[in-house]
């Protein structure tokens, strides 16, 4: 771990972000400590020399709160995207749980998305949140298999434990789903993890599910995602190279199937396939006249 200081936390997303509903990312860490072998923040694009070397930005919340108060648009704030905001040193840090708090404070709706089951610690920070405005909590799981996934996101807690963390959050009524990406192909594309997916956040008591049928690939990332395959899967590096050669997006082979195979699955479970946004209410503009 490492200590830096931030100047900005807030980065407006580009509208619209038709997946996340955001208009803010928030980024309390740089770098990771959940080792997901397909992590896209090693792009060299990112600057990032080692993703397990973390830094955390000690001034974060100061400036997260002075840019808040300066904020007059109301917009949901995501964090989640270049790193995981429950990584094991926020249980020591909490500095995810205290950016939540000045979020509750100053009235703005969050979007967390996250691996971990210590997100079920700010259970009550998300429900004061979410009976303000919004609040939404998107854990992602990439396959039901535990023992696959502690080969592709060996320092993250497992599925199991994952789902079993999105049952207690929605037994508190917070608004809660599963991003079901990246699911990668050949290796998670098929039509049983997606089915047991699916099953398996119906029971938990999911809203919604954000799919991703594929991966991105780029640079320093897709050579330490080739590593872990000639590691973990022997020849699945040169299906790889076959199908996608150096393209940035790796869509399934089977993408259109498993999409309509998705929707039927919703259907029948009774999950919404696409997340709730936040919606400010509008200004009731008041009549010149009276009615009468």
């Amino acid at each position: 771990m490492r200590k830096t200081r931030a100047k900005t936390i807030l980065s407006r997303v580009k509208q619209p972000d038709t997946w996340f509903g955001l208009t803010y990312s928030m980024n309390l860490y740089r770098g990771c400590t959940h080792g997901c072998i397909y992590c896209d923040s090693r792009s060299l694009c990112y600057g990032i020399e080692d993703l397990s070397d973390v830094n955390v930005k000690e001034n974060a919340i100061e400036v997260l709160r002075a840019e808040l108060s300066g904020r007059r648009r109301k917009g949901t704030v995501g964090t989640g995207s270049m790193n995981d905001p429950y990584q094991p040193l926020e249980a020591e840090l909490c500095m995810t749980r205290r950016a939540l708090e000045e979020l509750d404070r100053f009235g703005f709706p969050v979007h967390v998305m996250t691996k971990s089951d210590l997100v079920a610690r700010d259970s009550a920070l998300l429900q004061s949140i979410g009976r303000r405005n919004y609040s939404a909590v998107s854990i992602t799981v990439t396959t039901a298999d535990d023992e696959l996934a502690a080969k592709l996101e060996p320092g993250a807690p497992l599925p199991s434990q994952r789902l079993q963390t999105l049952k207690l959050l929605a037994s508190k009524g917070i608004y809660v789903g599963v991003a079901m990406m990246p699911l990668l192909p050949y290796i998670c594309d098929s039509d049983e993890n997606v089915a047991s997916i699916v099953r398996r956040a119906a029971d938990c008591g999911a809203s919604y599910l954000i799919p991703w049928f594929g991966m991105t690939l780029r640079d320093r990332q897709r050579w330490y995602f080739y590593d872990r395959l000639d590691r973990s899967f022997p020849g699945m590096r040169r299906r790889y190279s076959r199908r996608f050669g150096r393209r940035y997006y790796c869509a399934s082979p089977r993408a259109d199937e498993l999409d309509r195979a998705f929707y039927g699955l919703c259907e029948e479970y009774g999950v919404e396939p696409s997340m709730r946004f936040y919606r400010p209410e509008e200004s009731r503009q008041l009549s010149l006249f009276r009615s009468g």
